[in-house]
C-alpha cells in the first residue's frame, strides 16, 4: 500500500465530517463556498449536491481517478459532498481540487484544524495534476474578505492571485502536492509577485507608432483629443486610407492604467478566461477588435451561464469596430445603453448579473458601400438610394453617442513620398497624460468619473462655463445643424478637453469651434 494510503483494511476506518473552503464566480465578484465531505457507511456511491452542473457533478469520475493514479485508495462506501449555499448554482470545474481534499480529510488522513486556514481551488487531470482555472483573482479576493490566512491554486494562475494584498498564495502542480502541504509534511513559501516589475513592462515601447502614419493630420489630432478625454470616435473615408492603421495605433498614446483600473480590468479577464497563463495583471490598457460578423450576446456578454462580452473585456480600454455598417442592426443598438451608463446587465431566469464597461469606442466605416463616395480619385459607383440605406445602418441615437465625427480623406502623394515623420507616438502621449492629470484633479474624489467624457449634466454646469463669446458660438452651430440636445452635452465634453490639452482653465471660441467640427460631419452625411 502507498505510504499516504486511505485508510487500513484490516482496522475500522476513522471516518469525520471535513470542510473545506473554496469560492465561486457570480458577476465580476467571487463569494466564498463552504464544501462539507461526509465519508459514511453504506452502499458504493459518490452524490453531490448543494445545485452542482454538469461539470461539478462530473467533477466525481475526475477526483476519483486522480485520487487513484496519485496513490490514494478512495472510500468504498458512500460518499456525500455539499456545496453551500445550496441554493446557488454552482458551476465548472474548479471545486475538483476541494473535493479531493475533502475525500482525504473525510478519512482522517488531513488534520482538520489546518484546512480552516485555507481556500482551494482548482481543476484535476485524471493523473492528479492541478489544472488553471477561470476566475483565480475574485476568488483570491473573497478568500481574503472572509479571513483566510492562504489560497491553494494552480501554478499556472499563482501570478494573478498574488496581486491580493494581505492573502498568502500557494501555487499547487499535483494533488499528491496539496494534501501533504495542508497535512503539514510539506513546507512551501507562498508565492510573491513585484508589481513594481509588472507596471515597468508596460510602459515598453509599442510596436506601432503615429510617427509612421504619412499625412492624416486632422485624423491624428481628432484621435488625440478623443483619446486625451476619453472621447467616442467615428473615423469615415474611403478604403486604403489609414483609418485601421490610425485605430491600431492608438494602445501607443493611451495613459498607463492604475492599481484600481488594471484589478478591474484583469477580474473580467480572469473571468472570462482570457487572461494569459502566468499573467499577474492587465497593465497595459485593453483593445478589442471583434469581427463584424460577432452576435449581440458575444458583443454584450450572455450564455446560460452569463460572462462578459467584449464591450466588458474593453473595459478601461478601447473596442475598435471597423467597417461599422457591416455589424447586424440589432448588434449596433445594444450598444447604445452601454456606452451612456457603462455598465450592461444580462438577466436570466436564476437571476441578473452586471459587468462593467467603460470603454472608449472607436469605428471606422467607408462613406458609403462601393467606398468612394466624395474621393477626389475615384468615382463612386452607388445609387443615392444605396448610399442612404448604407448610411441608414447606423442610427441617429447611436451616431449621439459618438463624441467625434472626423473625415480620412485619400492621402496626397507629396505626404506619401516625404521624408518628414509627423510627433512620435511618446511626446503625443506626454500630452494626452498631461490632460488625463488635470482630469484627475478636477475629479479627484469621484469614483465613476476618471475623464471628462464621464461628465454629468452637474458636471458640464460646474466645469464647462462659457464666455458670451463661446456661448453665441456655440448658439449659431447648434441653431444652424440642428444638433440634437446630447450632441449639445458632446460639444462642450469635447471642447473642455482641448481647454486640457491647450492647458486653459477657460474654454475659448477657438476650443468650441474644433469641437462643433467634429459634430458637422454626421449632419452633412445623414440628411
Amino acid at each position: 500500500m502507498p505510504p499516504f494510503a486511505l485508510g487500513n483494511p484490516d482496522h475500522e476506518e476513522a471516518l469525520v465530517l471535513a470542510r473545506i473552503y473554496s469560492g465561486a464566480i457570480y458577476g465580476v465578484d467571487a463569494y466564498s463556498v463552504e464544501i462539507e465531505v461526509d465519508a459514511g457507511h453504506g452502499d458504493p456511491a459518490t452524490v453531490i449536491v448543494g445545485l452542482p452542473d454538469a461539470a461539478v457533478k462530473e467533477s466525481k469520475d475526475r477526483v476519483h481517478t486522480a485520487l487513484h493514479n496519485s496513490g490514494f485508495r478512495p472510500h468504498v462506501g458512500r460518499t456525500t459532498v455539499n456545496l453551500a449555499p445550496a441554493d446557488i448554482k454552482k458551476e465548472g470545474a474548479s471545486f475538483d481540487l476541494p473535493i479531493a481534499i475533502g475525500m482525504i480529510a473525510a478519512r482522517g488522513d488531513i488534520a482538520t484544524e489546518r484546512l480552516n486556514h485555507f481556500a482551494l481551488v482548482g481543476e484535476l487531470a485524471l493523473s492528479g495534476e492541478v489544472r488553471r482555472v477561470k476566475g483565480v483573482l475574485p476568488i483570491a479576493m473573497a478568500a481574503r474578505r472572509k479571513g483566510h490566512h492562504g489560497i491553494l491554486v494552480p501554478a499556472d494562475n499563482a501570478e494573478e492571485a498574488a496581486v491580493v494584498d494581505g492573502l498568502r498564495v500557494y501555487p499547487i502542480r499535483t494533488l499528491r502536492q496539496a494534501a501533504d502541504f495542508l497535512d503539514a509534511k510539506l513546507a512551501d513559501e507562498p508565492f510573491h509577485v513585484d508589481l513594481d516589475r509588472v507596471y515597468r513592462e508596460s510602459l515598453g515601447e509599442h510596436e506601432d507608432d503615429f510617427a509612421d502614419v504619412k499625412g492624416q493630420e486632422q485624423a491624428k489630432r481628432s484621435i488625440e483629443v478623443a483619446v486625451a478625454g476619453g472621447h467616442n470616435i467615428l473615423m469615415i473615408g474611403p478604403p486604403g486610407t489609414g483609418k485601421t492603421m490610425l485605430a491600431k495605433r492608438i494602445p501607443s498614446i493611451l495613459p498607463p492604467m492604475s492599481l484600481e483600473e488594471a484589478l478591474e480590468a484583469t477580474k473580467i479577464h480572469s473571468i472570462a478566461g482570457a487572461l494569459e497563463p502566468h499573467r499577474a495583471l492587465i497593465v497595459k490598457r485593453p483593445f478589442r477588435s471583434p469581427h463584424h460578423t460577432i452576435s449581440d450576446a458575444g458583443l454584450l456578454g450572455g450564455g446560460a451561464h452569463p460572462a462578459p462580452g467584449e464591450v466588458s473585456l474593453a473595459h478601461r480600454g478601447v473596442l475598435f469596430l471597423d467597417e461599422l455598417p457591416e455589424f447586424h442592426r440589432n448588434v449596433l443598438e445594444v450598444l447604445r445603453q452601454p456606452l451612456e451608463d457603462g455598465v450592461v446587465t444580462i438577466s436570466r431566469a436564476a437571476g441578473s448579473v452586471t459587468f462593467p464597461c467603460r470603454f472608449m469606442l472607436v469605428a471606422a466605416m467607408n462613406p458609403c458601400p462601393c467606398g468612394y463616395y466624395g474621393d477626389r480619385r475615384r468615382q463612386c459607383r452607388c445609387t443615392q438610394n444605396q448610399i442612404q440605406n448604407y448610411r441608414n445602418k447606423i442610427s441617429g441615437p447611436l451616431l449621439d453617442r459618438i463624441d467625434i465625427h472626423v473625415e480620412v480623406p485619400s492621402a496626397r502623394y507629396q505626404d506619401l513620398s516625404s521624408l518628414a515623420k509627423g510627433p512620435p507616438s511618446p511626446e503625443i502621449r506626454q500630452r494626452v497624460v498631461n490632460a488625463r492629470r488635470v482630469q484627475q484633479a478636477r475629479f479627484k474624489g469621484r469614483k465613476k468619473i476618471h475623464c471628462n467624457a464621464g461628465m454629468s449634466a452637474k458636471d458640464l454646469q460646474k466645469f464647462t462655463a462659457l464666455k458670451p463669446e463661446a456661448q453665441e458660438m456655440i448658439k449659431v452651430a447648434m441653431t444652424d445643424l440642428n444638433f440634437s440636445a446630447r450632441a449639445y452635452d458632446r460639444i462642450l465634453k469635447v471642447a473642455r478637453t482641448i481647454a486640457d490639452l491647450g492647458a486653459s482653465d477657460e474654454i475659448l471660441p477657438a476650443h468650441v469651434s474644433e469641437a462643433v467640427q467634429y459634430r458637422s460631419l454626421d449632419r452633412s452625411m445623414w440628411t
